[in-house]
């Protein structure tokens, strides 16, 4: 029997993360768990060290957080959340690597994260969070593309 007590949504605000939270809202309703949104930021400045000497960063660190913070807040109003048990988490560093890590941390019992199916060559060059999520994950993952078959449809989740 599948039980399920935790639901990670990494989100980037995309739309494919939106449809990651249909997909959650429909699990958490069926089997009474707790939502999880979680966003990463990458400082980028710490990739480029030119960058930092040539000019101050573009914004604080904290202002990154409470923009984030202030998005998940609104995701979670725009997606009808509040009938569920959910919790909004940001964290700073290379995202799947966080991601992994707090789901390893939270105990998290499923991932459900939007894609966005970039073409091969973006996939090679740039690689993907969701793949990196995949093959490191600590619980089983659920992948979520925008323009597939769909078993759940917005409005029909709870």
């Amino acid at each position: 029997m599948i039980d399920l007590h935790r639901i990670l949504v990494p989100t980037d605000f995309s739309q494919h993360s939106r449809k990651a939270v249909t997909y959650a809202k429909a699990f958490a309703e069926k089997f009474g768990a707790e939502i999880i949104l979680l966003h990463v930021f990458q400082d980028l400045a710490v990739f480029q060290p030119e960058a930092v000497a040539v000019a101050p960063t573009v914004q604080p660190v904290e202002e990154f957080l409470t923009a984030a913070r202030n998005s998940l807040a609104r995701m979670i109003q725009e997606n009808d959340l509040g009938k569920f048990k959910v919790q909004a988490e940001v964290r700073e560093g290379a995202p799947a690597d966080e991601i992994v890590r707090f789901a390893a941390e939270k105990n998290v019992d499923l991932i459900m994260v939007g894609t966005h199916g970039r073409g091969w060559l973006a996939h090679v060059l740039l690689g993907s969070v969701t793949d990196k999520v995949v093959r490191k994950a600590p619980c089983p993952v659920l992948v979520v593309r925008l323009a597939e078959h769909e078993f759940v449809k917005p409005g029909q989740e709870a």
